[in-house]
């Protein structure tokens, strides 16, 4: 399950987050509620949950819905809360566009505020949704079709209802040649729509495709009567009609842009936004870099920040402020995979498409002297694509898990690399001293001399005469402290890393079209993998621009386990799937790995009122939160 809306961690060096927000991560991230890391998966039963041929509220793959039907309110929202004023966010790299499909263009952070979907998901829970524009949902008895009724009260800010047709026409413009391809590759189960009547829309789809009734509800859903004469492909900067709970107000392209709260907005009564959406108007100011960001907050020119440097935490918030408690730090735990982060190769590039090569430059990252020196010993070393979780691979594979590997050996011969069977994967490990490291190094130079590489006049050469040379593409500075010492140590190697930092619009270009060398990147993931893996690792997203494939992985075997992955019909079935993925993508060396850390560190001025209770599921919002009453309330 892919899930974008929000990201439960963010480290030193994390790449595709909010801050970037071009098309498809800026839609996804606003509107697709999958949340890579928000989403686990419940350990209490193997059976599906999901409700056949009935009309339910809710849809939960595994386990039952927290929240019956007409409930108040979500647990970590407080019904009671406050509405008015404002919160002023920091964002950086800009905006040009306001459409949500286009591959074209930057979108702004919270634009989906502006738009609904059809279903919405808790923040305290396994992987459930509930009814939003959809009051209702009904599952085929067969499990192959879903119909969403739409609720009554729903409406655009404009007063006409949403309508079974608008439903239809996002879907279509999503999925059309000219929209995000990516949205084609993570609905690619749907073989049919159709208008049941004008309230109410049926999406028929391959059988054992089981998550994907549930995903349907995350497209943010638009207008038809406000976009049938726009072009679906191209940037706007007209604000489009919405039908949530906040309308563009006064904005400046890529400098700042307020959101307008709705009074009456549709479902401002309903549980899933009692007590949320309380501010008048939320703001977006966009900054160059981190740094400056980091400034304006200790200035008071912005009240929220989600604090992803170990640095900044360390050390930029200390003060008088902190002591008097004007200013609030806290470390919010979560109960969240972690995914993969690292140094990405980009094995499009001849480089890079030598394993060899790829494994002997993961041995120049010094993690452990990196962790005490930059990080203050803040980071546990990642070394699993489903990393903190009951999905990573361990040990060596087993049962069910190994028959597959051997399977899938026989059927796609030279996909699987033999170590899979015969070793667990580690990225290397020091002790943080010199003379660790250069045990490390001399590794790295020995596998580069078995693979024909040598070294002359302090300069490393291929086997074809050409000097190892080649570039890290960063956009931000806070990112070359980390990224310079291991150039340094590259070098004792005979190899030029340089690195290079550019503007998030430059850096947005090149990475749809995969033109890099080398970038610093993450993938998120939940305990219910499914279709969005056909976004991160298949060969068909090697192919597409924009695709988050950055590796450029074409593997047979990956691409039959991401297929077996999303129609695992039980939890024994997923697991032996997710493990016997993630052994493969260890054993490519597609990463240097980085590292993660399992809890949100939040900085904040002491003006707001919070629910008692974080959600475990997902990072802290701020759209929970109120402006606090003279009396402390």
């Amino acid at each position: 399950m892919l899930r974008f809306t929000r990201r439960s961690y963010r480290i030193d060096i994390v790449i595709i987050s909010c801050r970037f927000r071009f098309s498809f991560c800026a839609l996804a991230i606003s509107f697709l509620s999958v949340m890579l890391l928000t989403l686990s998966f419940t350990l209490m039963s193997p059976a599906s949950a999901l409700v056949y041929g009935k009309r339910t509220h809710a849809l939960a793959l595994y386990g039952e819905a927290k929240h019956k039907k007409g409930f108040s309110h979500f647990s970590y929202a407080n019904p009671r809360a406050r509405k008015g004023g404002k919160v002023v966010l920091g964002t950086q790299g800009g905006f040009d566009s306001f459409n949500p499909y286009s591959l074209k263009g930057r979108t702004p952070a919270g634009l989906g505020l502006l738009f609904d979907s059809l279903l919405v998901s808790g923040d305290d829970e396994d992987f459930t949704r509930y009814g939003r524009l959809a009051s209702s949902m009904l599952l085929s008895a067969s499990g192959d079709s879903i119909t969403f009724y739409l609720h009554p009260k729903a409406r655009w800010h404009d007063g006409k209802p949403v309508t079974a047709e608008d439903v239809l026409f996002s879907f279509r413009s999503a999925l059309s040649e000219s929209s995000n391809p990516l949205y084609r590759q993570y609905y690619a189960g749907i073989t049919k729509m159709e208008k049941s009547d004008d309230r109410a829309v049926t999406f028929h789809f391959a059988k054992g495709n089981r998550e994907l009734p549930l995903i349907l509800g995350e497209l943010p859903i638009i207008a038809k009567h406000d976009w049938k004469d726009r072009d679906i492909a191209s940037t706007t900067l007209e604000p489009p009609l919405g039908s949530g709970p906040y309308r563009i107000g006064n904005f400046e392209a890529g400098k700042t842009l307020r959101y307008q709260r709705v009074e009456d907005y549709w479902g401002k009564d309903e549980g899933f936004a009692r007590g949320v959406y309380n501010f008048d108007e939320i703001r977006y100011d966009d900054y160059r870099d981190s740094n400056v960001i980091v400034e304006a907050f200790k200035a008071g020119k912005i009240d929220f920040r989600n604090e992803y440097s170990s640095k900044n935490w360390a050390v930029s918030y200390e003060g008088d402020s902190l002591e008097e408690g004007r200013l609030i730090k806290r470390l919010v735990p979560l109960d969240l995979p972690q995914g993969m982060q690292g140094y990405v190769f980009n094995m499009r590039r001849d480089i890079f498409k030598d394993s060899i090569v790829r494994e002997a430059i993961a041995y120049a990252f010094d993690f452990t002297w990196s962790n005490k020196t930059l990080f203050y010993g803040q980071y546990k070393r990642t070394r699993s694509y489903f990393d903190n979780s009951s999905l990573a691979a361990r040990g060596l594979p087993g049962g069910s898990e190994l028959a597959l590997l051997k399977s899938y050996r026989s059927k796609f011969p030279g996909s699987i690399p033999s170590r899979v069977f015969t070793e667990s994967y580690n990225p290397p490990r020091s002790d943080g001293t010199q003379q660790d490291l250069r045990r490390n190094l001399q590794q790295a130079a020995e596998l580069l001399r078995k693979a024909g590489y040598k070294t002359q006049d302090g300069s490393l050469f291929s086997p074809q005469g050409k000097a190892v040379m080649f570039e890290l593409l960063l956009f931000d500075p806070l990112q070359e402290r980390i990224a310079l010492p291991f150039a340094k140590n590259l070098k004792r190697l005979g190899i030029t890393m340089r690195v290079r930092t550019v503007d998030a619009a430059q850096y947005v270009a090149r990475l749809e079209k995969f033109d890099f060398d080398m970038i610093v990147s993450s993938w998120g993931q939940s305990l219910s993998p499914g279709n969005e893996q056909r976004i991160m690792w298949t060969t068909q997203a090697a192919e597409t621009p924009g695709s988050r494939n950055y590796a450029g992985l074409a593997n047979e075997a990956v691409d039959a386990l991401v297929e077996r992955i999303v129609v695992a019909g039980d939890r024994k079935s997923l697991s032996s799937s997710v493990r016997a993925l993630d052994r493969i993508l260890q054993w490519h060396f597609l990463v240097v790995p980085h590292f993660h850390i399992a809890s949100a560190r939040i900085v904040y001025w002491d003006r707001f009122g919070i629910p008692r209770k974080f959600p475990t599921k997902a990072a802290p919002s701020v759209l929970y939160w109120w402006i606090k009453a003279k009396d402390g309330s």
